[in-house]
């Protein structure tokens, strides 16, 4: 173990009295530091006097950090209190309508930005109609009611829409969620100041003297939903009623939606706001029960009037003393909805020379007493008390209707050319959900139709007008065609004439083709991006002079759209195109506001153009025959295929069905 060396001075060891023998590897420093001595005469510390200080400064008071702070507070306590009283009182619609402001000015300004072919913020101009697509079906979906139906109006006309936008409006038919019995019944009280046993003479406790009534909805729409009910009497009723939310909402959505409309408008140079007043006027209607009715009324009216529809179409019977501006009471309907092909055809098992249940508005069997007690004893909301009535169906409930596709179609498209070229009352929602099918004991369809709440009213003049339209694009009337479409301000007649049939007009000038030729044939993006903008310019086209521009054609538009839908959707079993023009041409002849001498002259012409319609037969079962054989699906797919080759080359993608989803 080594020893510690000791460094230190040989003199001082001496001075201790240690003898210092150093050790070998022990050096003397050369140098010592200097070492500094305090040579001044020491003074106490004494504190400076007061007077010797200077100024105190003030202490800082954040005077600005303070009042940011203050208006935070103030501003949080009075949103909240905005959002409290706009939540209880008002049915949220001021938070609606700033959620749609601030949505509508983030897409807004998203396109302004990115819509070009090499958008800066984004992969692609597809990826940007993606995420866009994706908040407003958000915001419809959160808002609900009327953005519901809005969403639903532009989902049946979004194949004018890119298609990512296609994809995502088609959720629109999804069944909205239903309000419960407690928000019904406070409707109901509100509108009528009784309760609906008092109003419908019911009872929720197994009454024998009483009707029943189920709290639970058959059906929940954005605006209403319905519920089934057996009266006193023993009438089966659908009673429809009104959103409590709806009336609170109902002016700020219409509001939002003419002021969102004006700022897309100015911004992207569409000439649509001269629209919004019209369409505002009819979703407004809507809300209306009692409009609702008197559009029904005025069709069974119109329909047992007119030979050729009566004991074919059925209108069902509206009770108005117990209906209001909020509830609707109407006959139940019992039949099978168009979308059910299957029972639709599949063969009747019911007994022979007799009808499915209701048909022609026979009564209804009365549902088991002893099931209905046993359901509300229960004492359950959600209680099932009408009875199924599906005995047609057979012991194995594999029975159908066992009707023609054919006279079902037909019907329909009667109905609806009807409406169109000799009332000038069309019914403007004629999906799938709102006809009901029925088997007479003939054998022939019943064809049912519901919500008649959204309706358009053609004044005579125009009506006559569009009937010799149609007239003149079957028998390409060019010259009669341009004048017409002058008259009403669209500058192409091309594309207007291929949108009203549905597709391609080939009878024309071929404007339309002469312009899309011109197109360059650039790389992809740049590509897309010039037919985007030449789409843009023919919505600009046909909306040409909007002082002039027939408002009813949009909600004509839809009609024949959703028509056509439905002829494609059951396999294309008409002649559309043919049963349509038919009813033009004739409604000249049979129109009652047309002198006698206007009629004998289109009674001749009329004559001419049924010859002449032959040559759309011809067509016709040419695609019956590829379809018979496997090498096609019918007409309508086959105008569908055209009409998607002409869109793409102008910027559409038509790729979905009218009901998809």
């Amino acid at each position: 173990m080594s020893r510690p060396t000791l460094n230190a001075c040989a003199q001082c060891l001496r001075t201790t009295g240690f003898a210092f023998h150093p050790s070998p590897s022990f050096q003397i420093p050369r140098s010592f530091p200097r070492r500094f001595l305090q040579t001044q005469r020491f003074q106490p510390f004494v504190p400076p006097s007061p007077d010797s200080l200077p100024k105190a400064a003030p202490p800082k008071t954040y005077r600005r950090t303070r009042k940011w702070a203050r208006r935070l507070v103030y501003l949080a306590l009075g949103t909240g209190v905005i959002y409290g009283i706009d939540r209880q009182f008002y049915a949220s619609s001021l938070t609606r309508s700033m959620r749609t402001f601030g949505l509508g000015l983030i897409v807004a300004i998203d396109y302004k930005i990115n819509f070009r072919p090499h958008p800066p913020l984004a992969d692609s101009i597809a990826a940007l109609h993606a995420r866009n697509a994706q908040r407003l079906f958000e915001l419809l979906r959160i808002n609900g009611g009327l953005y519901l139906k809005i969403g639903q109006a532009i989902a049946m006309q979004s194949a004018v829409l890119p298609p990512e936008f296609q994809k995502m409006f088609a959720k629109m038919f999804d069944d909205a969620p239903q309000n419960s019995w407690k928000e019904v019944e406070q409707v109901i009280r509100e509108d009528f100041g009784k309760s609906p046993e008092e109003v419908f003479g019911i009872s929720f406790t197994g009454d024998p003297d009483k009707g029943v009534m189920e709290r639970t909805a058959r059906a929940s729409a954005s605006v209403a939903q319905v519920h089934w009910a057996r009266l006193q009497d023993g009438r089966e009723v659908a009673v429809k009623v009104q959103k409590r939310e709806i009336a609170q909402q109902v002016g700020w959505d219409l509001w939002t939606f003419k002021a969102v409309t004006y700022i897309y408008t100015t911004i992207f140079d569409l000439p649509l706001y001269s629209l919004v007043p019209y369409i505002s006027q009819r979703l407004l209607l809507e809300t209306d029960f009692e409009n609702e009715a008197d559009n029904s009324e005025r069709m069974a009216k119109l329909v047992a009037g007119e030979s050729r529809l009566r004991g074919r179409v059925y209108i069902p019977t509206v009770y108005r003393e117990l209906s209001s501006k909020r509830v609707m009471t109407a006959e139940w309907i019992e039949g099978v909805r168009l979308w059910d092909k299957d029972s639709l055809t599949r063969p009747w098992d019911g007994k022979r020379r007799q009808g499915s249940p209701g048909c022609q508005g026979a009564p209804l069997d009365p549902p088991s007493r002893e099931q209905v007690l046993q359901t509300l004893r229960s004492n359950t909301v959600e209680e099932k008390l009408k009875p199924s009535r599906d005995s047609w169906k057979g012991k194995d409930g594999k029975g159908g209707l066992g009707l023609s596709l054919k006279d079902v179609m037909t019907t329909m498209v009667d109905l609806f050319s009807a409406q169109m070229f000799l009332w000038g009352w069309v019914h403007c929602d004629p999906h799938p959900g709102n006809i009901f099918i029925r088997r007479q004991p003939s054998g022939k369809p019943e064809l049912v139709l519901i919500d008649h709440g959204l309706y358009i009213h053609m004044q005579p003049e125009f009506r006559h007008q569009y009937s010799l339209f149609w007239k003149s694009l079957m028998t390409f009337d060019n010259k009669t065609l341009g004048e017409i479409v002058k008259s009403w301000g669209i500058n192409n007649p091309d594309i207007f004439a291929s949108a009203t049939l549905m597709r391609p007009y080939s009878g024309g000038d071929h404007s339309t083709s002469g312009e899309i030729s011109k197109l360059s044939r650039k790389e992809q993006a740049e590509r897309q991006f010039e037919m985007q903008q030449k789409m843009r310019k023919g919505i600009r086209d046909i909306l040409g002079d909007e002082k002039k521009w027939p408002q009813e054609l949009i909600f004509i538009g839809r009609n024949l759209r959703i028509v056509q839908g439905n002829n494609q959707f059951l396999g294309s079993p008409v002649n559309r195109i043919k049963i349509t023009g038919n009813w033009a041409s004739r409604s000249l002849v049979d129109s009652p506001d047309l002198s006698f001498g206007e009629k004998v002259k289109n009674f001749g012409r009329h004559l001419i153009f049924k010859f002449v319609l032959l040559s759309s037969d011809v067509v016709f079962y040419g695609s019956k025959v590829k379809q018979f054989f496997g090498f096609g699906g019918g007409m309508e797919d086959e105008i569908e295929s055209q009409m998607k080759h002409m869109a793409k080359d102008m910027g559409f993608e038509l790729n979905h069905s009218v009901f998809d989803g």
